[in-house]
């Protein structure tokens, strides 16, 4: 899927910026990104507006160390594009997990 290799990368880079992709914690660090996207898939099935996503997310107490949390205005507008239809078809955390540990 093109767009989850873009958002992958673009998540990634953001997430270098801050310091966090070391390559001996690539397995945990696309954990961190898989359970981001999951969320943001989560709340948007939940029906939580995509301007109201941050704050939700950021507020249920994620697991992830709060840097990841910085991924979540990136990935919002790709994951709010897909019909909620498809949305509950697709294992978005399964496939960004994949494609992570793959680049």
């Amino acid at each position: 899927m093109k767009k989850l290799m873009i958002m992958s990368l673009a998540v990634s880079l953001a997430l270098a910026a801050t310091g966090s992709s070391a390559q001996s914690e690539k397995e945990l660090d696309c954990g961190y990104q898989a359970d981001v996207v999951d969320a943001v898939k989560n709340a948007r099935m939940e029906g939580v507006s995509e301007r109201k996503l941050q704050k939700t997310i950021e507020a249920s107490d994620p697991p992830w160390p709060a840097r990841y949390s910085k991924a979540i205005p990136v990935l919002a507008p790709y994951v709010y594009a897909i019909k909620k239809r498809d949305l509950r078809e697709i294992d978005l955390r399964s496939e960004w997990l994949g494609t992570c540990m793959n680049n």
